[in-house]
């Protein structure tokens, strides 16, 4: 099976993949939640009558100053409501004012509030926890790979297969967040944090077994031993990636409302995982061993004529 050979498709499918991603994230934005903002969030549950329209409840919020809610519905018989930051008194006064308007019978599951302050740190410290990651991982391959020549090279390769996933996740998020009004939290943050860890170990797989090969095979050509490779851990990665989507899915189907958010984005990251370790990190070290880059933006030479 020819991997190698044929890795400038591979790397324009991962380019498919990732720009819709980015220009979604260009014009739209992540749409951030309270946990980066800073603001509050109510989710109610309809103990009796009938569920309300998010019209009427963003008019109750209207009338307590509480423009630009977000109402989003929680299930069957529940609404979760987004807005600006209140206190407990603000809460039970909106939520009287609830009862009294729509004629239901309301139950608070769940109120949390969060200062603008906390919200730019926690943004700060997520950014700061994805970087100190990737700096963490390319040290670590670096320094298990010690006795491979050029093993800067792996380090890097990881970092950049890596870079693909959280580009695809998050670029993905960009566009479940505009059409499914989806938001990223704190659950998403760890989500993606376990992207990147199951991304670098199916990686770590692969780079481990071309070592060895590398001292078995000395006079083979280095593509050979890398496509050899990724070709005899290809089998284990798949079958190891697969059980996991399998029971991501499941979460996904049967799970429910409140963590359907967390398991999409996780599957979505594995599946990225899994293709950039087999497709994306290997061969970018055959890239950078034919140093290719050289030649991609040169022309042919002309046939000299005599």
């Amino acid at each position: 099976m020819e991997i190698v050979k044929y890795r400038y498709w591979f790397f324009g499918i991962s380019l498919l993949v990732i720009i819709p991603g980015v220009l979604a994230l260009l014009v739209w934005g992540l749409p951030l939640a309270i946990d980066f903002t800073g603001g509050s969030l109510l989710e109610v549950k309809i103990d009796s009558g009938t569920a309300p329209a998010p019209s009427d409840i963003i008019a109750v919020y209207n009338q307590f100053g509480f423009g630009d809610s977000l109402v989003q519905t929680s299930g069957d018989a529940g609404f979760i409501v987004r807005s600006k930051q209140m206190d407990e008194t603000m809460r039970a006064n909106i939520m009287k004012a609830l009862e009294d308007k729509l004629g239901v019978k309301l139950t608070v599951l769940r109120f949390d509030t969060v200062g603008p302050s906390v919200g730019r740190e926690v943004a700060t410290r997520a950014a700061g926890a994805v970087a100190l990651a990737a700096l963490g991982i390319m040290l670590y391959i670096t320094f298990a790979f010690r006795g491979v020549q050029h093993a800067f090279r792996y380090g890097v390769a990881a970092i950049i297969a890596m870079l693909h996933d959280v580009l695809v996740v998050v670029g993905m998020e960009a566009i479940f967040g505009h059409f499914l009004g989806w938001e990223v939290d704190a659950l998403f943050l760890t989500a993606l944090l376990t992207v990147i860890g199951f991304s670098v170990h199916d990686t770590i797989v692969v780079f481990d077994r071309i070592r060895e090969n590398s001292n078995v095979y000395r006079r083979m050509p280095y593509e050979t031993v890398v496509n050899n490779s990724i070709v005899q851990t290809m089998v284990r990665s798949i079958n190891t990636q697969l059980t996991v989507m399998f029971t991501l899915l499941s979460l996904a189907l049967f799970g429910g409302v409140t963590i359907r958010h967390f398991v999409v984005v996780l599957l979505v990251g594995v599946f990225s995982g899994t293709y950039s370790s087999i497709f994306n990190a290997a061969p970018i070290l055959v890239v950078w061993e034919n140093k290719e880059w050289r030649t991609w933006f040169r022309r042919r030479a002309e046939t000299p004529t005599t």
